[in-house]
């Protein structure tokens, strides 16, 4: 049977691991089931799957240019604790659970088809990444919770709720997620939804006047910041510029070797460039998505038609960053606010209360799901939502790890935590429920997958398919005063 887990560790790891090889894929299954040409089949499949490539090559720039600026931050505030990452987890725990993890991938693939085939949750988790990573997780959890070796065991459990936690998510951030787009034809499909979700409640909460972070007003002479790369460029150089001077005045040394520079000069310097190579990140992303979505979605309409009708792909965060570029970077900034206040809620009461780990700011996974909070926000608040949305998720971000890592700990796998959201959350639940005994957590987490999509199901027949529209009521009194004020006549402020 050897040769049988290295097959499923290839295609798990190879493959599904690769979220360009997985969009390519889908989209050239796609446009079989709509009959086009051979020659379109193989130019829209890696159209696609290029698309997805520019889009990870963007990232990767913004994730460059951000280490430095973490690690000039940290050293500078002299923050001791535990920064969460989920790709340093993954690589800790693969070589233990990558076997168990394989199956329970491709099994929870399986598991997911069949419930969006056969319940009313018709999404298609296609962020390739972050299955391996709940995957992962889910091994982790299930095999060290049951105390003696079951790997059969662990690989149906796991696969079943990787299976559910895979289309559970996407139903229930959709309404927003609709909002946001416009239309039905694309989901989320990133394992920081919890933080989306809160987001787009929060904004709804509080920005029930707030216009939209796209419409900024800029005076006559600042016009060019209407422009979203130039004004994420010169936000991120301001951070950039502050930061690297602090740096040089407390901890001079440690600034420059962040930096790779010789001298303070060279060191303020090199943080600008690192501040328009962020820019450059964001851009790039921003192309790579419309890359995406120009072949992904009509090749989808085939996959819908034939295998899941009516199936919806649920796509990573960055696919709702050209809805409202200026809402990513407030969220991005709000969200790292949101960790460093729950960071000193930790430090002072929860941490000594409890002895719940320091969890630190991660630069890459505030600026991610952080700027993805500030859309969803947007949606629902404008301006004052996309900055409470993304303070509300760098607080999630911040205490969900630290619940996570008292799991670990209690199951003897302490030191180290998953990042977004959902990770926490769902991997703090179940193992909670493995502490109260191998069998009867089994159940437990049974239970809950189970419960999990009784409820989604009827979220999305109830609220989703009823159309439910979040920060309507915002909506309609925005569309009042702007109706009032072109009433007015064009002398009205």
């Amino acid at each position: 049977m050897d040769w049988f887990v290295d097959v499923l560790d290839f295609i798990g790891q190879e493959i599904l691991n690769v979220p360009a090889y997985l969009i390519g894929i889908i989209t050239a299954i796609g446009l079989i089931a709509l009959r086009r040409t051979s020659g379109q089949v193989i130019g829209g499949g890696l159209k696609a799957a290029l698309g997805f490539l520019i889009l990870g090559a963007g990232a990767g720039v913004v994730v460059a240019s951000l280490t430095p600026l973490g690690d000039i931050i940290l050293d500078v505030t002299g923050a001791q604790g535990v920064i969460p990452t989920n790709e340093v987890i993954t690589a800790m725990a693969a070589e233990e659970y990558g076997a168990q993890s394989a199956y329970i991938l491709v099994l929870g693939f399986l598991v997911m088809l069949a419930l969006a085939r056969f319940t009313p949750l018709h999404y298609i988790f296609l962020t390739g990444h972050h299955m391996v990573f709940m995957a992962l997780m889910l091994t982790v959890v299930l095999t060290v919770g049951l105390e003696e070796k079951h790997d059969w065991l662990t690989v149906l459990v796991g696969g079943f709720l990787l299976g559910v936690i895979m289309v559970v998510m996407p139903a229930l951030a959709h309404p927003w997620m609709r909002k946001i787009t416009g239309d039905d034809s694309i989901a989320i499909g990133h394992f920081g939804t919890l933080g989306y979700i809160a987001a787009g409640a929060s904004g709804q909460a509080v920005g029930k006047r707030s216009k939209s972070t796209e419409e900024i007003d800029f005076p006559q002479g600042l016009r060019f910041l209407r422009d979203s790369m130039v004004a994420t460029a010169l936000s991120m150089v301001l951070i950039y510029e502050v930061f690297v001077i602090w740096g040089l005045i407390a901890s001079p040394e440690a600034t420059r070797e962040s930096l790779g520079a010789a001298d303070a000069g060279a060191a303020v310097m090199a943080g600008f460039g690192q501040a328009l190579q962020f820019g450059v990140g964001v851009a790039v992303i921003l192309y790579g998505v419309r890359t995406v979505l120009g072949e992904l979605v009509p090749a989808f309409q085939g996959i819908a038609e034939k295998v899941v009708p009516g199936a919806k792909p649920a796509l990573d965060i960055p696919i709702v960053f050209p809805y409202a570029a200026n809402a990513v970077l407030i969220g991005f900034i709000a969200s790292f606010v949101g960790g460093l206040a729950m960071l000193a809620l930790l430090a002072v009461w929860l941490g000594p209360a409890f002895g719940l780990a320091l969890i630190l700011p991660g630069m890459v996974p505030h600026f991610f799901t952080g700027g993805g909070a500030g859309v969803f926000g947007n949606a629902t608040g404008g301006r004052i939502g996309a900055a409470v949305g993304g303070f509300v998720n760098g607080v999630l971000i911040t205490i969900l790890p630290a619940l996570l890592l008292e799991v670990f700990g209690e199951l003897g796998f302490a030191n180290s935590t998953f990042g977004d959201a959902d990770f926490g959350w769902f991997g703090a639940l179940l193992g909670t429920s493995l502490l109260a005994g191998p069998w009867i957590g089994i159940v437990l987490c049974i239970v809950i997958g189970v419960v999990l999509v009784v409820a989604a199901s009827v979220f999305q027949v109830k609220v989703v398919d009823a159309g439910w529209v979040p920060g309507k009521e915002r909506d309609e009194i925005l569309a009042r005063e702007a109706a009032a004020a072109k009433e007015s006549g064009p002398g009205t402020a």
